[in-house]
């Protein structure tokens, strides 16, 4: 007989993301505003503003 399949699955990429959304919601409780910044996003993602053009 063979073995079940294995349920697990390493999606990094959706790890990743997952690990993101969680850091935004901790940003978010933590803030005292009813919403976070675009700049406080931006750094809670380690996101750098685009260059202008």
């Amino acid at each position: 007989m063979a073995p079940p399949p294995s349920t697990t699955v390493q999606d990094h990429v959706a790890l990743a993301e997952i690990e993101l959304c969680g850091e935004l919601m901790i940003a978010a409780s933590a803030a005292d505003g009813e919403r976070l910044s675009a700049d406080l996003i931006d750094e809670v993602l380690k996101v750098t503003p685009a260059a202008p053009r």
